[in-house]
């Protein structure tokens, strides 16, 4: 795991596969994502370089329920004091009451197929309590109010996060930035749903964007964001 610090108040998890975020407000701190199982230790240890303690985060944020991001809900859930959340559809499968589904390729377009056939095994993530269910629209108590943004397609719970004020927005998996190449995610349930998701995120004024995959775009990420979604085949 590599942290680094995007702004005084967001901070980078780089792991071998996908990124979390953490978000450092004067009284409280939030996860955005988690990593796969066993990155507990190595988010510890991230919030042990800011100074901070395990017991200092408020909430861990999940953006969907696959492994890469939920892996290391259900330990960092245990710690003391850490509210766990999700959309209300990815709440199922991140208690493990329901296998996630498959994607499906029938839109996408041949080298996607063809990457997801040849990408690594993860670990599973162990079933995770959920303590909130969100839906879009909801506004969360960290970074000045974050705004719950539905964006299905990838899965049918996944969520953005947007934070108006400093124009923050985690995408999830809605949308990768992969060797300057910003476009739709891959390995969708709904290659339509992704892309109408990918331009519902290009209307927000976005300065700073934090991707799952991909490095992320510390300023005029609107204009990025907007260009993808204009190509005639997003992704």
């Amino acid at each position: 795991m590599c942290l680094v610090e995007l702004s005084p108040q967001l901070f980078q998890l780089r792991f071998e596969i996908g990124h979390a975020y953490l978000w450092r407000d004067a009284d409280s701190l939030t996860l955005v994502d988690t990593g796969v199982s066993g990155s507990e230790r190595a988010v510890a240890e991230a919030i042990g370089r800011l100074g901070l303690r395990e017991g200092d985060l408020d909430r861990v944020v999940l953006t969907h329920g696959h492994e890469d991001h939920a892996g290391a809900a259900a330990a960092i859930g245990a710690w003391p004091g850490v509210e766990v959340l999700a959309h209300r559809l990815e709440a199922p499968v991140v208690r493990g009451e329901h296998p996630y589904a498959p994607p499906v390729f029938d839109d996408a377009p041949d080298w996607e197929r063809a990457l997801y056939e040849n990408k690594p095994a993860l670990p599973p993530a162990p079933p995770a309590r959920v303590d909130r269910e969100l839906a879009d629209g909801d506004v969360l108590d960290f970074g000045g109010g974050a705004h719950v943004v539905g964006v299905p397609g990838h899965t049918d719970g996944s969520i953005a996060l947007y934070l108006p004020g400093p124009g923050v927005l985690f995408t999830g998996d809605a949308v990768a930035n992969v060797q300057g190449h910003t476009m739709v995610g891959v390995f969708n349930r709904s290659h339509e749903q992704a892309v109408a998701s990918l331009r519902r995120l290009a209307e927000l004024d976005t300065a700073t964007a934090c991707f799952g995959h991909g490095d992320p775009i510390l300023t005029g990420a609107a204009d990025r964001l907007r260009a993808a979604a204009a190509a005639p085949y997003p992704g």
